[in-house]
């Protein structure tokens, strides 16, 4: 299992979230997007993105990451994954992301379209773009089934993306949830958000589980 994290990168967060997956059944790796220019944790517990010099940071290190590195990425870290004795390379690996890991997802199921099985991603940022990069236009390159769970902010500033998205994996005939998550505001997936909303962050989380198990085997 592939844990891409959100604009705050690698943090305790994460590592109790990696944990908790595990404790599922699953072989995790959770990645440090930002390991080319920063070491983790990348962020403390409870990241203020309105902190100005915080802010400040996190866009810098964003600007780090590219289309491309996101690839170079993925076919370095899920032959990883495959070499690591715990896990089971009869059975197909798993992917989610949040925030900016969304299109990491959508572009490791289209790197390793006979590997990745599922894909789930939470608050997914720029999914559907007008760019010829657009994480959407990657969906007929892939064979995995995915969970697509969006915030209800998210959908108010575009809300044509979840229609795209439902016909582009209708087109590839990729059965996909995808649903806009009542009540919630960008980022209320991780426990240490400030926007957390734990009732649809459980539910979302339950949803990510029934995916796997369906789609993993």
């Amino acid at each position: 299992m592939l844990i891409w994290p959100d604009i705050f990168g690698l943090r305790p967060t994460f590592k109790q979230m990696a944990t908790r997956l595990a404790e599922s059944g699953y072989s995790v790796l959770v990645i440090n997007p930002f390991y080319r220019t920063k070491k983790a944790p990348t962020a403390p517990d409870h990241p203020d993105f309105n902190d100005p010099p915080t802010r400040q940071a996190l866009m810098t290190l964003m600007g780090t990451l590219s289309p491309a590195t996101a690839m170079t990425d993925a076919t370095a870290f899920v032959p990883y994954l495959d070499a690591q004795p715990s896990v089971d390379k009869k059975r197909k690996i798993g992917t989610t992301g949040y925030c900016m890991g969304g299109p990491f997802v959508f572009r490791t199921a289209a790197s390793f379209p006979d590997r990745i099985g599922a894909g789930a991603t939470f608050h997914g940022g720029g999914l559907v773009t007008d760019k010829p990069e657009s994480p959407h236009l990657l969906i007929p390159q892939m064979k995995a089934h995915f969970l697509i769970a969006i915030a209800e902010n998210d959908d108010q500033k575009q809300p044509e993306a979840k229609t795209v998205l439902r016909d582009s994996f209708a087109k590839a005939k990729l059965p996909a949830e995808v649903e806009v998550y009542a009540g919630t505001m960008h980022g209320w997936c991780p426990p240490d958000a400030a926007v957390y909303n734990h009732d649809q962050a459980e539910k979302a989380w339950s949803r990510m589980l029934a995916l796997f198990s369906s789609s993993l085997a």
